[in-house]
């Protein structure tokens, strides 16, 4: 059974970076797209980025040239260099893999961000 492990996460200045890195135990075939969700205290869970199987790539205007998702192995699949943090950053953050067959999601790590 596929299972996913966020790490990298934890407490950061505002304007300072962190790399979030996602492990993957199992093999995932079939692979669609990869990306990163957040969720801030009190609100819903939302899409931060994501990149294809080819290399596209596309991000949420709030994280757009501050952040880049990039393509690992198959062990740690997906990665999120994050630069100029800000307080509004602070929430958890997931990795996300979508398959033909399947939709897989770790439990989070930690981002804060403080000011």
């Amino acid at each position: 059974q596929v299972q996913l492990v966020e790490s990298g996460g934890g407490l950061v200045q505002a304007g300072g970076s962190l790399r979030l890195s996602c492990a993957a135990s199992g093999s995932i075939l079939s692979i669609n797209r990869m990306g990163w969700y957040r969720q801030a205290p009190g609100k819903q869970r939302e899409w931060v980025a994501s990149i294809t199987t080819i290399g596209t790539t596309n991000y949420a205007d709030s994280v757009k040239d501050r952040f880049t998702i990039s393509r690992g192995s198959a062990k740690n699949p997906v990665y999120l260099r994050m630069n100029s943090l800000k307080p509004e950053d602070t929430g958890v953050y997931y990795c996300n893999v979508e398959t033909r067959y399947n939709d897989y999601w770790g439990q989070g790590t930690q981002v804060t961000v403080s000011s």
